[in-house]
């Protein structure tokens, strides 16, 4: 637990001076929330920002009291596990931030996790703003009275949520999704490949089974197994798998487990790298199907999780699909797996028929370039105006 204090404003503070408070829970939220700080400190060059971050938020000032590591789970399931732990963070958070409130909260989706702190910061005069809407169209729609009680303004990263907040009273704003910013609209997959050590001739299929302990152990071994399978009938493939430290004990015990040692070239990070190098990508569901989809790669998506979990969640699924790239073009677009439908033969089957399919590939890359468009935005302006209206009422 890292217990580093951050450091309070003066009174004499100047104007562009913000202390700030953020949460993020997992990696995909670190990603967005050091994006959105960069774009903050054009507005308040001296921001100081504190709270439970990862390693992207820290590059960028921010001050980690805990690891957004420690808050990483998926599914109620496993919420209820680590129930004591995190509860306890969360407390001690709360009793730190009443100390000594800061400016503004921010929350980085957790919804679970941030909207509990965000209520009672707001009945306590903290501004409150959520990155990243709680998918209520999704599943969980009784939500939506818990948005409105804690939080007073909502950044969206899709466009169809601001209306749907509306209608509940809730106020949001259309900010577009940062990794859309940050994504090459033409990724360069020679660049990539050359940059990761790849062959740059060969078929490359990237295999994404996650970024929490919990995907890693439900989805590392039969993505494996699939890859396995797919070279037994085309010796010619090479496989790369982004992971990082946490992970890596854990991925590389899958590789053994699936006699695949040696057949995949294991990268710490760069999933971004990854994505823009591959031909085709077997990926978890969650933020990677959307990067992928902005890399304009054709993917195969697969899910797993704890059988209760997927019980209770799969009652209160709105939507045909999980995957991003589906829900957000409104289509199936490309194959999903999920449950005991994870079975390395069929995965590898549906990945073998992207390679074998081009003109299905062109006319997906066309789709994704149309929804990248849609979704790039130029979000670090239309947050700051989003959140200085906040401050400001």
């Amino acid at each position: 637990m890292n217990e580093k204090e951050a450091r309070p404003l003066s009174e004499s503070a100047p104007a562009q001076d913000l202390r700030l408070c953020m949460v993020a829970a997992e990696r995909s939220g670190d990603m967005l929330a050091a994006l959105l700080l960069q774009g903050m400190r054009k507005s308040w060059p001296q921001l100081q920002a504190f709270g439970i971050g990862g390693p992207q938020m820290d590059a960028v000032g921010f001050v980690s009291r805990w690891s957004c590591d420690e808050l990483s789970v998926r599914g109620l399931v496993e919420a209820l596990w680590r129930y004591r732990h995190i509860t306890g963070i969360r407390k001690t958070l709360i009793q730190d931030v009443l100390a000594s409130p800061p400016d503004l909260y921010i929350g980085v989706d957790a919804s679970d996790f941030n909207l509990p702190v965000e209520r009672l910061l707001r009945q306590k005069g903290v501004p409150t703003v959520q990155l990243v809407c709680p998918s209520i169209w999704a599943w969980r729609p009784e939500r939506v009275q818990k948005i409105r009680e804690s939080v007073d303004h909502v950044l969206c990263i899709y466009p169809f949520e601001p209306a749907l907040l509306a209608q509940h009273g809730i106020q949001g704003t259309f900010v577009g999704h940062p990794v859309a910013d940050v994504i090459d609209m033409a990724p360069d997959r020679l660049k990539a490949r050359q940059a990761l050590g790849l062959p740059v001739d060969a078929n490359i299929v990237a295999l994404l089974p996650g970024s929490r302990p919990s995907e890693i152990k439900g989805l590392a071994l039969p993505f494996l197994q699939a890859a396995k399978h797919m070279l037994s009938l085309r010796p010619d493939l090479q496989f790369v798998l982004p992971t990082h430290g946490p992970l890596q004990a854990m991925i590389e015990a899958a590789i053994a487990r699936a006699g695949m040692q040696g057949r995949v070239h294991l990268v710490m990070g760069r999933s971004h790298e990854v994505q823009a190098a591959c031909d085709v990508a077997l990926v978890a569901s969650g933020t990677a199907t959307l990067e992928t989809a902005l890399h304009k790669r054709p993917m195969v998506i697969a899910y797993k999780m704890q059988w209760l979990s997927w019980q209770i969640a799969n009652r209160k699924r709105l939507l045909p699909w999980v995957g991003l790239p589906n829900i957000l073009c409104n289509e199936s677009l490309v194959p999903e797996f999920l449950q005991e439908q994870v079975q390395p033969v069929a995965l590898a089957k549906a990945v073998l028929e992207w390679l074998d399919d081009p003109d299905a590939v062109a006319k997906i890359q066309q789709r994704f370039t149309e929804l990248h468009h849609q979704l790039r935005q130029d979000m670090p302006t239309l947050a700051n105006h989003a959140i200085q209206k906040v401050l400001a009422a």
